[in-house]
C-alpha cells in the first residue's frame, strides 16, 4: 500500500480549527447512514414504470446511490490526509443566538400557519423574519425600522407570489392560498 494511501497521522497538539481525521470521517460515514436511509425509502416506493421509462422510485434511488458515493468519497478524503482543501473556519467563535431566534421564528411560524394564512403570506413573513436575523448576524443596524420591514416584505412578497403562482397555475400543483380561485 502506498503512502498516499495510509491514514494520515493524528497530532495531539492541534492548533488548527479544522477537525481531526477521525472526524472528517465520521462525516463520510454520516452521510453513508443517510443514503441507506434515503435507500429504504426509495425501496419502499413502488418501482412501476411510467411512460419515460422510469419510475417514481428512480430519482429517490439515483439520490441514495450519488450520496453514498459522496460518503465513501468523504471517508477516504480523511483517511489518506483529511481534507486538503478546508481552510480555516470563519466566522465568530460564539453563536449568534439573536439570529438563530429570527430565522427559526420565520420557518416555525411558515410551517404553522401556511395552512390558515396561505402560501404567499406564510412566505412572505417566513422571508421577512429570516432576512432580519441575518442581517442582525451582520450587525446591520435599524433592522426594526418601517422602511426596512416594508422592504423585506415586498421583495418576500416578489419571490412568494411568483412560486405559488408557477406551482398552482402551471404545474397543477396545489399549495394552500387564501382564496380559492388560485391566485392569492
Amino acid at each position: 500500500m502506498s503512502e498516499s494511501f495510509q491514514a494520515a497521522p493524528e497530532s495531539r497538539q492541534v492548533s488548527s480549527a479544522v477537525p481531526s481525521a477521525r472526524w472528517q470521517a465520521a462525516v463520510g460515514a454520516g452521510v453513508i447512514i443517510v443514503a441507506i436511509g434515503l435507500a429504504i425509502g426509495a425501496s419502499m416506493i413502488p418501482g412501476d414504470a411510467g411512460y419515460s421509462g422510469v419510475g417514481a422510485s428512480f430519482l429517490p434511488w439515483l439520490c441514495a446511490v450519488v450520496l453514498a458515493l459522496c460518503g465513501a468519497w468523504l471517508i477516504w478524503e480523511a483517511l489518506t490526509g483529511g481534507y486538503r482543501q478546508a481552510g480555516e473556519p470563519g466566522g465568530s467563535a460564539q453563536a449568534d443566538v439573536g439570529s438563530f431566534v429570527w430565522v427559526s421564528a420565520g420557518l416555525l411560524l411558515n410551517a404553522g400557519l401556511i395552512e390558515h394564512v396561505g402560501f404567499i403570506v406564510s412566505c412572505t413573513l417566513c422571508f421577512t423574519l429570516a432576512v432580519q436575523g441575518l442581517r442582525r448576524s451582520q450587525g446591520q443596524a435599524n433592522t426594526l425600522s418601517g422602511k426596512a420591514l416594508g422592504k423585506d416584505a415586498l421583495i418576500g412578497l416578489a419571490i412568494a407570489a411568483p412560486v405559488f403562482w408557477m406551482f398552482t397555475q402551471f404545474l397543477a400543483i396545489s399549495l394552500p392560498g387564501l382564496t380559492e380561485t388560485g391566485w392569492l
